[in-house]
């Protein structure tokens, strides 16, 4: 009865509707029809018995799903179902003819989530479309005088749905991703993607952020393109509590993607989470930046556990490294089976065709990666393997036997600790401890100078910015936070705090992005304050300071993006050794650097590196307090972008010049 209300009553307002029905394919509702579904009589049905109209087809297409008939037929017209955005009912299979095309009404898709389809907490439901396309219009979205920037109007966004198939259909040009699989009150479950295929998406192809038992087969992931990550598919959690449990992908193809092939971002996830179960059976990534890359948080208690397994996979031409992971050695299984990595990097030699990372934050050693049998066919001659030694803490657990071909070689390598130490030899360099800032006092180094000696306006920060500023009490301070854009990555403003040497918070101001705002307050006490400023995945730096600016690497390395200069730093007198680290993104991204000791003489220097590099120096006991300088610039032949430096042994503190500089109270 209440299926037969809701029919009259959309019967009623789909006649009322101004619809224009001068084109030759408009119809209007079969009256007849729409009243035998609704009492159950017809259990399938066409949409067009709704009506279709070639201008907009929305009212049409929505009355017909809301009908909840059990199997419906979209059936193909002369022209396309073009349509506002759309919403799936439970216990519903609905069948797109071939040849169908339903396409985004343009110009509208104004909200930010505005996607062709959406399923929200639903069940039962199968979507078929073998020969039918989704259309949308991924360059209109990217463009800003026509639209508020945003990574979300999908043409499929899933949340919260049970036992939902999606087979055969084309999905392109969204706004977002083509299948995005997100949250709901429950986690997504019992979903089965076949023979889809994913092209020229703006964010992603596929997009999972919460699923248990998935299977996506015969997928076909191509030419995503416009903003981060831009991958084929990306497992991405928001939280810790979502899943990622059974996750199967089989015989897909993700391929010619600005991003990765296979993106696993885990850093959300955390030792609490459930254990992630995720396997890639014959899966092809051929021509995307990386290959596969794998992420997690570098702790024990940051990191999930369970397993990630690569069976019989192909990882061709990526312009940058082929496989890349990103996690403790005690934490997780990641196992690569009989996998082939073809001709990777070939215009960047400096980029290995597997790398092994610790991010600065790691805490316990990288690895826990096992390769069997597989097989690494390189032009370069180069090593293999390589180690991004960004925290420190070495590397365990990479074991398994890799098949290298090269110049028609074909050479079995068991991979021992002696074999690594060869390819990486950063894994035999003493690692000396970073010091802390906690109990000391700070003082400048000389008395005051001119203003522009405090000028750092060439330290382009990203992640997180973290300062010293030097004021005396009463101090009239001020200084500019530029707030920059990286890339087509989206931002909005962040806080900047300023906290007293007593450890009070003093002054916030709020910096908006993409601007140059100015900062100012009054000291209300005598010595160092720390700023804090968190531009994620952008960038800002400080300029036009009326006080002494240095950048804090307490903790960690300090990143930065393209921030070329002399990095000036304090070593203590009767600092018998220390170590500066310098490395570019580990994958691509390169850097130059030299050590320059006191007398102004290089005493060592590094380019085109993007793994980590170390400076070591062992001084006498009776050696003086002295000021050193790392230079860092743009490497020669490898692209300049994300780089870090990391001060082992001595103050953690880099100043732009030797009159900005705060040392230690002795």
């Amino acid at each position: 009865m209440f299926r037969y209300t809701v029919a009259i009553i959309t019967l009623v307002i789909l006649l009322a509707l101004p619809a224009r029905l001068s084109a030759a394919d408009s119809l209007l509702p079969d009256a007849k029809k729409i009243a035998a579904v609704a009492d159950g009589t017809i259990t399938e049905a066409k949409a067009s018995w709704w009506g279709f109209n070639p201008e907009d087809s929305t009212a049409s297409l929505q009355a017909a799903i809301n009908s909840g008939v059990p199997r419906l037929i979209v059936d193909k017209r002369s022209g396309p179902w073009i349509v506002t955005p759309m919403t799936l009912v439970s216990n519903q299979e609905i069948v797109f003819e071939e040849g169908v095309e339903v396409l985004a009404k343009r110009g509208e898709f104004k909200g930010a989530n505005d996607s062709l389809f959406r399923a929200t907490n639903l069940k039962n439901i199968t979507l078929s479309g073998y020969g039918a396309t989704w259309r949308m219009w991924r360059d209109d979205y990217d463009n800003p005088e026509l639209y508020k920037k945003a990574e979300w109007r999908m043409c499929l966004a899933i949340g919260g749905c049970t036992n939902m198939k999606v087979l055969g259909l084309t999905l392109t040009e969204s706004g977002g991703d083509g299948i995005y699989l997100g949250a709901g009150k429950v986690t997504n479950k019992d979903i089965f993607i076949k023979d889809v295929t994913c092209d020229r998406n703006y964010r992603q192809g596929i997009s999972v952020i919460t699923a248990e038992n998935l299977l996506i087969e015969g997928c076909t992931l191509n030419n995503t393109d416009g903003t981060n990550p831009r991958a084929g598919i990306d497992f991405e959690p928001n939280h810790p509590e979502q899943r990622l449990v059974n996750c199967i992908m089989r015989n897909c193809v993700m391929k010619n993607n600005a991003g990765n092939g296979i993106a696993l971002y885990l850093n959300p996830l955390d030792a609490t989470s459930k254990d992630i179960s995720l396997r890639f059976e014959n899966c092809r990534c051929i021509g995307n930046r990386e290959s596969v890359r794998y992420s997690v948080k570098g702790t024990v208690d940051g990191a999930p556990d369970g397993s990630v397994e690569f069976v019989d996979c192909l990882f061709e031409s990526p312009a940058q490294t082929g496989i890349a992971i990103s996690k403790p050695a005690s934490r997780g299984r990641v196992r690569f089976v009989r996998c082939s990595i073809i001709n990777p990097a070939v215009k960047q030699p400096g980029i290995a065709p597997i790398n092994i990372i610790s991010h600065r934050a790691a805490g316990i050693p990288a690895g826990g990666v096992e390769f069997v049998n597989c097989v690494i066919q390189d032009r370069i001659k180069r090593n293999p393997m390589n180690f991004v030694d960004g925290g420190g803490v070495g590397m365990k657990n990479v074991t398994g036997s890799l098949i290298i071909e090269s110049g028609g070689k074909r050479n079995t390598v068991t991979l021992t600790d002696k074999v690594l130490a060869k390819w990486m030899p950063l894994l035999t360099w003493k690692v000396v401890p970073r010091t802390t800032l906690k109990g000391l006092n700070l003082k400048p180094l000389v008395g005051q100078v001119q203003p522009r000696k405090y000028n750092f306006d060439f330290a382009n920060v990203r992640s997180f910015g973290n300062f010293l500023l030097w004021a005396e009490k009463g101090d009239q301070i001020s200084f500019t936070v530029d707030y920059f854009q990286v890339g087509h990555i989206t931002g909005g403003p962040i806080d900047v705090v300023m906290t007293a040497p007593s450890g009070k918070e003093t002054h916030r101001a709020k910096v908006a992005f993409r601007e140059k705002t100015k900062v100012s307050f009054t000291a209300p006490e005598r010595g160092t304050y720390r700023l804090l400023a968190n531009p994620a995945s952008n960038g800002l730096r400080i300029t036009q300071t009326t006080h002494r600016i240095n950048l804090n690497g307490e903790g960690g390395s300090v990143h930065l993006i393209y921030g070329g200069g002399d990095y000036h730093f304090w070593v203590p007198a009767g600092t018998t050794e220390f170590a500066v680290r310098v490395y570019g993104e580990g994958t691509g991204e390169g850097i130059a650097a030299k050590l320059i000791n006191p007398a102004g003489k290089v005493v060592e220097e590094v380019d085109n590196t993007a793994a980590l590099y170390q400076f070591q120096v062992e001084q006498t006991a009776d050696s003086p307090g002295q000021v050193w300088i790392v230079r860092m610039s743009k490497p020669s032949a490898m692209a300049w972008e994300d780089h870090a430096v990391d001060l082992r042994g001595v103050p953690p503190i880099l100043a732009p010049s030797r009159e900005a500089l705060l040392i230690p109270v002795e």
